[in-house]
């Protein structure tokens, strides 16, 4: 048995880094250096992330990947992290708002229920 946060950390979490490297790349024009320094990731990272070696086996929706262009953009042009960690908590949320654990995972041997809230229980029992 997995829990949903382990998945989400193996499998959705690189998909954000690369879908944020390659807009910052491509739509902000950013170079490499930059955007590692900005995740706090390593250039060799944000490479593999941009060319789909990283994260690449993992689609989201239109909306969230507009969620994820508007918080590219918050990345490079915010410096208060406090802020951007809840914005991209937010995204997350949604995504398993989405339902997005279950269609990628309900065919698998470790089965996640559809109406699987437990990681949003735990965060707003705090």
């Amino acid at each position: 048995m997995r829990p949903p946060c382990e998945i989400m950390v193996q499998k959705v979490l690189p998909a954000i880094r690369a879908e944020l490297a390659r807009i910052m790349m491509q739509d902000l024009e950013m170079p490499q250096q930059e955007i590692a320094r900005l995740l706090a990731l390593s250039k060799a990272a944000v490479s593999q992330y941009a060319s789909a070696k990283r994260g690449a086996d993992t689609d989201f929706s239109d909306d969230i990947k507009k969620d994820l262009r508007v918080f590219a953009d918050a990345v490079a042009t915010s410096d208060d992290t406090g802020k951007l960690i809840n914005d991209l908590c937010d995204i997350c949320k949604n995504i398993q708002n989405s339902g997005w654990l279950y269609r990628e995972n309900h065919d698998s041997s470790e089965f996640i229920h559809e109406d699987c809230t437990s990681c949003m229980k735990a965060r707003t029992d705090k």
